[in-house]
């Protein structure tokens, strides 16, 4: 799902940036859908991440990977390798959490409502694997005006080094497995 089809984000008027050195081509595309059984999701995933990306849960503020991390690089989906946010996007909201003014690309993530708590919201999740992300608020920056705030543990976030390893087919000397 489109996240402008579902949902008026008014001041999203267009796609993030990513670093020139990025290569999109080398991870899975929007297009390649990921769909896994809840046993192999089990698998995959970690106890905690499961409970985030799989049950729509959420994470303790301030006390998680990347929501101070200034480094440069593109962030992943951590279920589906799909390049979702830029490192040129974020900014400190003071949540807690990491936060985007807007997503690399609208047919990386989808949209939809969420009216667990008392008050509606918009969850964001990944197009590719539809794992939940985190959520999308009106409170960010200019040029889009748009807030979203997702958990790091749904995220795994690849530097230049990585990047390198991954395009000459080094992927054994990483820290986790890039999947596809």
């Amino acid at each position: 799902m489109n996240a402008n089809k579902d949902r008026n984000l008014s001041g999203d008027t267009g796609s993030g940036s990513i670093p020139s050195w990025f290569q999109p081509e080398l991870f899975p595309s929007a297009d390649e859908k990921l769909e896994l059984s809840d046993e192999e999701w089990h698998e995959r995933l970690s106890e905690s991440e499961y409970r985030i990306l799989r049950c729509e849960g959420t994470e303790m503020p301030f006390n998680n990977d990347y929501h101070d991390t200034k480094t440069e690089g593109v962030y992943l989906c951590r279920s589906c390798s799909n390049p979702i946010f830029s490192s040129t996007d974020k900014f400190d909201s003071g949540t807690g959490w990491p936060s985007f003014s807007i997503p690399i690309s609208h047919d990386r993530i989808g949209v939809k409502t969420d009216n667990q708590l008392l008050v509606e919201r918009t969850e964001v999740h990944c197009a590719r694997c539809h794992s939940h992300l985190g959520h999308v608020f009106d409170d960010g920056p200019a040029p889009t005006g748009l807030r979203y705030c997702l958990n790091s543990s749904t995220l795994r976030l690849i530097d230049e080094a990585n990047h390198k390893k991954i395009k000459e087919s080094r992927e054994d000397e990483l820290d986790f497995v890039l999947n596809r």
